[in-house]
């Protein structure tokens, strides 16, 4: 679907076509469920955060503006009613990791599976150094590089200007590498 399909779908919904949501839903729920996934820590959470995304979007679509990307938009919607979940649940957000260090260890996997264990090693190493990463930067990082959204849509979806999108997203590199670098080689983390 493209930007001049979803304009259409819009248009459509604000004419009365309930019905033309629905491709809009279709495809964006799996990106949608997976930031909620991240986000909330918890499959339940997540789906009625999800369907609390579309829902707010579909009540505030004539607030969209033409022309714009309309994924942008919906992720702006579903991460702040992430962090609106977050700030009633008084907990960190996360990204929600299924996988536990400490059970995993490459000895009981011969062969080819030594490989593939070490690297979801790699995999949970990762995810750990980014989970340490302060808010701001872990958003700007899920978006860049799990989502593939472009610097423009991630100024977008982060009511940013493109260069401290651009910062934003470097920087969480540079701080991404210092905590993968700590956990590899066992060094103190630098406090950020």
């Amino acid at each position: 679907m493209d930007g001049n399909d979803e304009q259409s779908c819009i248009d459509r919904v604000l004419r009365g076509e309930v019905n033309a949501f629905g491709p809009l839903v279709e495809r964006y729920q799996k990106p949608i469920f997976n930031l909620m996934c991240r986000m909330a820590g918890s499959p339940d959470s997540a789906a009625d955060l999800t369907q609390d995304t579309f829902i707010r979007a579909y009540q505030k679509l004539e607030r969209f503006h033409p022309g714009k990307r309309f994924f942008p938009w919906l992720y702006s919607i579903g991460l702040n009613l992430a962090r609106d979940f977050a700030r009633k649940n008084t907990r960190d957000l996360k990204t929600g990791s299924t996988l536990d260090p400490e059970s995993i260890s490459g000895c009981n996997y011969p062969g080819d599976q030594h490989d593939s264990m070490c690297a979801s090693l790699e995999f949970v190493r990762l995810e750990k150094a980014l989970d340490e990463l302060p808010l701001i930067y872990r958003e700007a990082l899920i978006l860049r590089y799990h989502d593939e959204c472009s610097m423009r849509d991630i100024a977008e979806a982060l009511s940013l200007s493109l260069s401290a999108a651009k910062m934003r997203v470097h920087r969480g590199l540079e701080m991404l590498r210092e905590n993968y670098k700590g956990g590899i080689h066992g060094t103190q983390k630098r406090s950020i």
